[in-house]
């Protein structure tokens, strides 16, 4: 098993990308963290995956808040006596319109979710990985901070910043054996899909959308899972600092 004896903190991890990464990590026997705002949905996931014979634990927690992510690490100590690898997943955006139509609430949420949540997960959790020699951060971003497009331009901006901001990270933090990667997924089949396209999920208009990506589909959980996987484990010892896109050749 690719992930055996590992620890990992997933954010954002009820339902989406999130919760099929956390499915795979838990397949590849890593124990996981299951960490979201929405607490039913997060059980249920956490017991599904438990049912189907991994390990997991639900943690409620807003990622922009820091005491809340502190509680991660304290609750992965806790359950499982380490922490190995930490899922930047939890995400969110503005309706797919026009720049100046998206409200500063909007604005300031996705920048606290996007990308003020990694500097707290840096904050609490670099000191422990560098005190246990070393650690992964994996940071699911997006084909929009390399390929941006009209009508998502500050959910773009938090893309491209989480890009930026993840290798730096790689660079300064590498000498304490701390890897920091990124998946870019293209849209995919999540309960956000409708926000991305700005308008309703039909066939024909999903056709709008597909024919953009050369493999002709949307992302799928999975998809994004089988990527972090790859550089959550010791595969990718050698891999820090890089921008895995899974995006069906989008940014071709």
């Amino acid at each position: 098993m690719r992930l055996a004896n590992k620890v990992a903190i997933v954010t954002g991890a009820a339902s989406g990308f999130g919760y099929g990464i956390a499915q795979r990590f838990a397949e590849e026997r890593c124990a996981v963290i299951v960490n979201d705002v929405v607490r039913e949905t997060g059980e249920r996931a956490a017991a599904e995956i438990r049912g189907s014979g991994g390990n997991a634990q639900f943690v409620y927690g807003d990622v922009t808040r820091s005491d809340d992510v502190k509680g991660l690490l304290a609750a992965a100590l806790k359950h499982f006596g380490r922490l190995d690898i930490v899922v930047n997943n939890a995400g969110t955006t503005h309706r797919n319109q026009p720049l100046l139509s998206v409200s500063e609430a909007e604005f300031d949420r996705i920048y606290a979710v996007n990308v003020k949540s990694l500097y707290w997960t840096a904050l609490h959790m670099v000191p422990h990985f560098r005190s246990h020699g070393g650690g992964c951060f994996i940071t699911v971003a997006s084909t929009a901070g390399v390929r941006p497009r009209p009508g998502l331009v500050w959910y773009n901006g938090t893309k491209g910043a989480a890009i930026v901001t993840s290798k730096a990270m790689a660079a300064e933090l590498g000498p304490d054996n701390i890897r920091v990667n990124c998946v870019n997924p293209v849209i995919g089949e999540t309960g956000l899909l409708e926000q991305f396209m700005g308008m309703p999920d039909t066939p024909e208009n999903r056709k709008k959308f597909l024919a953009t990506i050369p493999l002709g589909r949307f992302s799928r959980p999975l998809d994004i899972a089988n990527a972090c996987v790859f550089l959550a484990s010791d595969e990718a010892a050698f891999i820090t600092g890089a921008c895995l896109e899974v995006d069906g050749g989008r940014c071709v």
